[in-house]
């Protein structure tokens, strides 16, 4: 809305700068002491109004011509210059002719200066204009190409929370059925909880960042599905040190790097692993999320691979460059640690 505008933007710089520029001339009249004689006065504010007509007019020519989808070449303006010089002396000694009739010059010979003047003033005039025209177009433009940026960045954004999502789905829905024969209850439990995640991700999948206390939630539930399915070969850790639950993290990034950890850490090993995860406030002020364990780091998943590209990006589209995730290998535990700029 219009009011919402700062006032400097709502303020009309054109009209302003035209008052500003054509009224210098009967000021400069008053300064030269031109008071004595009223008549030349009158001249000169005659020149002054003249020069905002004839300006403005011109200026509406120039917009309707651009209107067409044509450009405002030199040589128009040169000519128009030189057109409006014209008409301007022509007022002004008709100015003359009016208000100080006996003080008329005699001869043409003030026709050649009148007229050098009046082309000079039209052609800063046009210069002035060109270039704020020339300023406001560039600075349209980086404008959109802002908007258009930002809308490429949501875009690219919400393509990757979709291909998140689907996959998290579709594994929650074969551990369902890999117990909805041998254990009905177990199954119903974890229908519930999935229930809870897939109504958190539908949620969070409209906002670029989430509070940390939210993604915690819906992981917990993600990992009370698992320990259904994995019972004592899972344990789990979680650790959110004292005023950050409401750090905005990007929707389901948590979740992939627990999926991950639960995949490569629980199911591929026989006795199970724990899974823990901890947050904390670093000395330089940035935020550090590490989920942890047991295993090692495969060399050739592809999905996990797939999964950390994912993760990377959507923490650079939605919380800048400086925040990243690492993955390491270190005594027997892999460590995916979200580290998160200070701002976050």
């Amino acid at each position: 809305m219009t009011h919402d505008r700062p006032l400097l933007a709502r303020l009309n710089w054109y009209w302003i700068f035209q008052l500003a520029g054509w009224g210098f001339l009967p000021l400069f009249a008053v300064a030269m002491g031109v008071t004595r004689m009223p008549g030349l006065l009158w001249v000169m504010c005659w020149g002054a109004g003249s020069g905002i007509v004839i300006s403005s007019l011109w200026r509406r020519l120039l917009k309707r011509h651009r209107n067409t989808g044509r450009r405002v070449r030199w040589k128009m303006i040169l000519c128009g210059v030189l057109v409006l010089g014209a008409i301007h002396t022509g007022l002004q000694f008709l100015g003359f002719l009016i208000f100080t009739p006996s003080q008329m010059v005699q001869g043409y010979s003030w026709i050649p200066s009148a007229l050098m003047s009046w082309w000079s003033i039209y052609l800063v005039w046009n210069i002035i204009y060109m270039a704020v025209q020339s300023l406001r177009r560039a600075n349209h433009a980086e404008a959109e190409s802002l908007r258009l940026e930002v809308a490429a960045k949501d875009a690219e954004l919400r393509a990757l929370q979709a291909q998140v999502n689907p996959h998290f789905f579709f594994n929650s829905m074969n551990s369902v059925r890999a117990l909805i024969y041998e254990e009905p209850n177990a199954a119903a439990q974890m229908i519930d909880q999935l229930a809870s995640v897939m109504r958190y991700a539908l949620q969070s999948g409209h906002h670029d960042t989430v509070p940390l206390s939210a993604e915690i939630e819906a992981v917990r539930a993600y990992l009370a599905i698992e320990k259904i399915r994995f019972e004592e070969r899972m344990q789990v850790c979680v650790e959110i040190g004292p005023g950050l639950d409401q750090v905005r993290i990007p929707p389901m990034s948590l979740q992939t790097l627990v999926e991950n950890a639960v995949k490569y850490g629980v199911e591929t090993s026989p006795t199970g692993s724990e899974i823990r995860i901890r947050a904390q406030r670093l000395d330089d002020g940035s935020v550090s999320i590490e989920i942890a364990n047991l295993g090692a780091i495969v060399p050739f998943a592809n999905s996990t691979k797939v999964g950390l590209v994912n993760t990377r990006k959507r923490l650079a589209l939605a919380l800048g460059a400086n925040a990243r995730l690492d993955l390491s290998e270190n005594s027997g535990w892999v460590r995916a640690t979200l580290t998160l700029p200070e701002a976050a």
